[in-house]
């Protein structure tokens, strides 16, 4: 396979996990980098940092209720693929006290089998059906490094960046589609040092490529022989919130934008009459730019979407596209106040300072900050009010005090974080 294994054969895993430990340790304390600490995760330790991930704290949160896990699972082209899975992998798996993960092609965590004491245990640390296992979400770990490279991945303990998942082990690789080649999703099996073994990484590889050969001749089966129907195909998705470049969900691939492209992107989809080369230019930069700088970019940007098509003259979508900003204000204006704070994952495109980006950013962050202000729903404040984009306004955790009910278990330690943000701010 020519891939880089955690432990090489004849290193003893005990000892490399408690020098990859101290390694972890000074590299969280000063920034100091150990030759114990392997490029590949040096590189991924980096880019979670920049991220904004909190190692010592932040655990992959939880974005898939119940009734989206199932609608996405009925959905995915990985759904036929289980019984595969299960035979090859998790069954063996189970008895060897270990766990398998299937997730999506953006680290949704979609299926989690094996030995029941270990699913337990992993509950703790959030590797659960539903959380997102993503790089830019959980940090440095199997199945969301393996997404981020596009190759397999293999972790021994300390080598995950998040100091409450340094217990654990992983494989992971990537599933491909067999016709297109766009990633599907992960297979990662995970448990002690035992899985960061080149036989582990090497059981998963073969399990893929088992996965996509099913796949393959699922597709080529007669039709009187095919398996029943799946679901339509789901429309296509761009989310843009609390991210620093879009993702496009189309069909069963996902594709992850530049920030340019995302740009461009979320302003035709948020415009239905469309927008010429001159009304784009003036929405991305205050600074003149040409008509036809702003045509190479959609042309390029065309490329990119699959069966969505763009139209031009002016610039518009011809098919429906889903926004994750549309659903925040949904559910915003049914008075839905929980479901659109969980449905917020942060500011519309963050990094982006196109003047109309900012506008929009700019909107719905004040929309959903002035509904939660207005409402008496402490549970909607607390769950805006302890994330990154509602830890520092004052006003948020005023009105979710003021809300709390008598005798709250959380009513002292909203007081004491109010009279925190008070002074910090004079």
């Amino acid at each position: 396979m020519g891939h880089d294994v955690a432990v090489p054969a004849g290193v003893d895993a005990a000892r490399l996990a408690r020098a990859l430990l101290d390694a972890h340790d000074a590299f969280l304390a000063t920034g100091a980098v150990c030759p114990t600490i392997r490029p590949v995760v040096l590189d991924s330790w980096r880019r979670s940092i920049a991220e904004g991930l909190d190692p010592e704290r932040d655990l992959p949160p939880l974005r898939l209720d119940e009734d989206a896990l199932a609608e996405i699972r009925a959905a995915h082209p990985l759904r036929t693929a289980m019984p595969v899975i299960r035979r090859l992998l998790v069954d063996s798996a189970t008895e060897a006290g270990l766990l398998v993960a299937v997730s999506d092609a953006v680290g949704q965590l979609l299926w989690v089998e094996g030995a029941p004491h270990l699913r337990s245990r992993a509950e703790r640390v959030n590797f659960v059906a539903g959380a997102d296992w993503s790089e830019c979400s959980a940090g440095t770990n199997a199945p969301g490094t393996a997404l981020a490279l596009g190759r397999p991945v293999q972790l021994l303990g300390p080598e995950h960046l998040v100091r409450p998942v340094t217990p654990w082990s992983c494989s992971a690789a990537p599933i491909h589609d067999p016709d297109t080649g766009a990633v599907l999703g992960v297979l990662d099996v995970t448990g002690g040092p035992e899985v960061a073994s080149a036989q582990s990484l090497g059981l998963v590889w073969a399990t893929v490529a088992a996965v996509e050969a099913e796949l393959r001749i699922e597709r080529l089966s007669p039709p009187g022989r095919r398996p029943p129907a799946r679901p339509g195909p789901r429309p296509a998705r761009l989310d843009v919130l609390g991210c620093r470049a879009a993702t496009l969900h189309h069909g069963s691939s996902t594709t992850r934008l530049s920030l340019r492209h995302s740009e461009l992107l979320l302003l035709v989809a948020t415009a239905p009459e469309g927008l010429t080369a001159s009304q784009l230019a003036v929405a991305l930069s205050e600074e003149e730019q040409a008509d036809v700088t702003i045509r190479a970019e959609m042309s390029r940007l065309r490329t990119v979407l699959g069966d969505l098509a763009l139209r031009s003259r002016p610039y518009r979508l011809a098919g429906s596209l889903e926004l994750d900003v549309r659903r925040v204000r949904r559910h915003l204006a049914a008075g839905a106040l929980r479901r659109a704070v969980a449905a917020y994952r942060g500011p519309v495109l963050p990094d982006s300072e196109a003047p109309a980006v900012v506008r929009l950013r700019r909107d719905l962050h004040r929309q959903l900050r002035s509904a939660l202000l207005a409402g008496d729903d402490p549970d909607a404040l607390l769950s805006f009010a302890d994330t990154e984009h509602g830890r520092d306004d004052l006003e948020v955790w005023q009105r979710a005090l003021e809300c709390l009910p008598a005798g709250s278990p959380r009513a002292a330690e909203v007081a004491a974080h109010v009279a925190a943000l008070d002074a910090e701010l004079g």
